[in-house]
């Protein structure tokens, strides 16, 4: 893309580069579902609704505070907005920004935000290490914040879980079983 843009001056493109979106519309009415669950936040909500046996935490020898790892949680309504200031601030050129809260939280810190919002024990065990995670992996937002204005305004973890688990409390099949729920 960045040689495409120097190749034709009048080409504009913004990369977002985010991991580890979460999260619910808030009103919860638009969520997270896809087949198979990889991401923690559903994975465990998912668990609490009985569609899951139990969360496996992937290592918990890591060199951080816990031993679990930590990574960078953003909403996805922050990472929409982000999309919107970018298209309305799209210049000819290339640029590319990092989205995230700029800090991290564990995976155990995950699952005992998870555990208060739900009211409940999950059932977690431990399992070994997946090949190549980072012990810590989350955004700088610096440059977007710095150059768009933007910044994740949804950082409080349990908020962000609580906007996913509304969504999970009313499709408890998902999509596909909306009109079963419904019945």
């Amino acid at each position: 893309m960045q040689d495409l843009c120097r190749s034709n001056p009048e080409l504009a493109v913004t990369a977002l580069r985010y991991f580890n979106v979460a999260g619910a519309a808030e009103d919860g009415t638009l969520g997270e579902e896809h087949e198979p669950e990889t991401h923690l936040i559903p994975a465990i909500l998912l668990a609490v609704l009985g569609r899951r046996d139990k969360i496996t935490l992937f290592g918990d020898d890591y060199p951080t505070p816990d031993g679990t790892c930590i990574r960078d949680y953003v909403h996805v309504e922050d990472v929409a907005d982000a999309h919107v200031v970018a298209l309305e601030k799209l210049r000819p050129g290339f640029v590319a920004y990092n989205l995230g809260i700029g800090r991290g939280d564990s995976v155990k810190e995950i699952v005992a935000a998870a555990a208060a919002v739900v009211g409940r024990p999950l059932p977690v065990e431990v399992g070994p290490r997946r090949p190549g995670d980072p012990p810590r992996l989350f955004a700088d937002p610096t440059k977007i914040e710095r150059e768009l204005g933007w910044r994740a305004r949804r950082t409080n973890l349990e908020q962000t879980i609580a906007s996913a688990w509304r969504w999970f409390e009313r499709h408890p099949h998902g999509y596909a079983g909306a009109a079963k729920d419904r019945a």
